[in-house]
């Protein structure tokens, strides 16, 4: 029998904000949000401190200020919910292959035959709110077998079942029972429809059930509204279907396994994942993405579930370098008594334009490498030491050459969308001035003797040694970063050389500021730093 749960997450819009801007909602103080419908500011959430002070959600803002002074007040951003409403729709693929959102506040999930995998009924509903919890989420659960019935024991229902506070489940086949006691605005009618109901005497779900369908049809002023309250009502009953439309998914970004008897053995798992990720790489391929976090998900006939994650340092659709990153986790995977479900999951994709296989390279196992050997290389040591542990160097936007690069992992970022290559840095030879080949990480202090203040150094001594300049080039002047710098002493410009000693060694040094000005770097005497060294 098809089984639906219903999440109605009451207080999404103040505690997505919560999330994303942390102080923005005032933990004390009366707050609410604001909207505009029919060219009235409304009142559209409200905590807990306003709600006691009398504000109500649905209100004027001028009545809700009038009732409460002290009240403080954010415009609502309906698009903002809506994605994160449908986001966490998609991310609830781990309980079912069917959902959507359910209204602004809500979302639906097909469980049928999943709920074993999580020990029963009530332990998915127990994992899926310990999970909500965590991002701070407040949410009720219903669990029946249509959505009416759900939809309408997640939000109305007044004794939750054993499942947990705010959950509700009624067994298989027990859905009239469960709704007899709601009130009769819990079948999704709209506020017209509940306000006639309750004139004509009609506050419940069982009330309504109780009259015969002739007598409830005279009832109302219109077909139409007799039509649409006992359609409602049969949904919510089961005695009509109704129709589901899922959320549609990027295709290709996540493929999964069911087996007809538990794995155990790891050959059985690793050929398992081989067809998973050729299935994930050939959809990625369809809409031209590669892969940068894959996530693998198993889960055991006890109900448990483990599995592993790996990064690409560049987007891939390699079925065999998956494989082989994942092969290296798979053996400390502990299958108990089975593995009844493999979930391969491509958390995050990148564009990736096609490649051209003619001039591809034979690995060692016999699997093409298209010349991307070192991705392969850094996939494999960060899978093994850590992420953090595997680092390359990347550009930055600063005009001081010991700032323009700076160390970050290999796995972040794509390297085609790195920012040009910074002021501090041009290229080699650009602009007719030279560029040493090794950088010190920062500039030490030297100390020099120029012929005049203005001239190129004829004297360098640097880590006690003193050096005799024979040829000189420059100066190259490079100017501070004034925009970066507030208050204090400013830096002053640079005056760059390239320098060759008598023993034929070159040196890339510079000063620090100018003789005779005081607008910048005050009364400071310009002082000489070595930058870098060249071959």
């Amino acid at each position: 029998m098809r089984r639906i749960l219903s999440v109605w997450l009451p207080n999404l819009p103040l505690e997505r904000l919560r999330r994303m801007e942390p102080g923005a909602v005032p933990d004390e103080l009366p707050f609410g949000l604001v909207t505009s419908q029919g060219g009235r500011l409304v009142i559209s959430a409200v905590t807990a401190a306003a709600l006691s002070a009398g504000v109500s959600p649905g209100m004027r803002l001028a009545d809700a200020r009038a009732v409460c002074p002290a009240l403080v007040t954010q415009p609502s951003e309906p698009a903002h919910d809506t994605a994160a409403l449908r986001r966490l729709a998609c991310w609830c693929l781990r309980y079912g292959p069917a959902f959507n959102t359910d209204g602004a506040d809500g979302l639906w999930v097909d469980t049928t035959g999943v709920a074993h995998l999580f020990g029963g009924e009530a332990g998915l509903l127990a994992d899926l709110g310990r999970h909500l919890a965590v991002l701070g989420l407040t949410a009720r659960f219903g669990l029946a077998d249509g959505l009416g019935a759900a939809s309408a024991l997640a939000r109305f229902a007044l004794r939750p079942a054993p499942a947990g506070p705010g959950a509700c489940i009624a067994p298989p086949g027990t859905a009239r029972t469960a709704l007899l006691a709601l009130p009769a605005e819990a079948l999704r009618l709209d506020l017209t429809t509940v306000r006639l109901l309750r004139r004509l005497g009609l506050k419940t779900i069982g009330q309504l059930c109780n009259l015969p369908r002739a007598t409830l049809k005279r009832r109302f002023p219109s077909r139409e509204t007799a039509e649409a309250v006992l359609l409602r009502l049969d949904q919510a009953l089961g005695l009509k279907p109704e129709p589901l439309r899922p959320l549609k998914t990027p295709s290709g970004h996540a493929v999964r396994a069911v087996f007809p008897e538990p794995i155990i053995a790891s050959d059985g798992l690793e050929t398992a994942l081989a067809t998973l990720a050729a299935d994930l790489c050939a959809g990625l391929a369809r809409a031209s993405r590669g892969a940068r976090r894959l996530t693998l998900t198993l889960y055991r006939s006890d109900g448990t579930r483990t599995g592993a994650r790996i990064g690409l340092n560049r987007p891939s659709r390699s079925p065999e370098h998956m494989l082989r990153l994942f092969r290296e986790k798979l053996g400390g995977v502990d299958a108990r008594f089975g593995i009844d479900l493999m979930l391969l999951a491509a958390g995050t994709s990148e564009p990736l334009s096609p490649v051209q296989d003619a001039l591809a390279t034979v690995g060692p196992d016999g699997s093409a490498t298209n010349g991307d050997g070192m991705s392969a290389l850094i996939d494999s040591l960060a899978g093994r030491l850590g992420p953090e542990c595997v680092l390359r160097l990347k550009p930055c936007a600063s005009q001081l050459p010991e700032h323009a690069e700076c160390r970050v992992s290999a796995m972040a970022g794509p390297h085609a969308h790195e920012p040009p290559r910074a002021a501090g840095l041009p290229q080699p030879g650009s602009a007719g001035y030279a560029r040493p080949p090794l950088l010190l990480p920062s500039p030490e202090p030297v100390t020099v003797v120029a012929e005049v203040p203005e001239g190129p150094p004829l004297t360098l001594r640097w880590r006690r040694t003193l050096r005799r300049v024979v040829r000189a080039e420059g100066p190259e002047r490079i100017a501070p970063e004034w925009w970066r710098e507030t208050g204090g002493m400013a830096s002053g410009p640079r005056d760059y050389y390239v320098i060759e000693d008598e023993m034929g060694a070159r040196f890339w040094v510079f000063r620090d500021g100018l003789y005779g000005s005081t607008e910048k770097t005050g009364n400071r005497t310009p002082s000489w730093y070595l930058q870098g060294l060249f071959a």
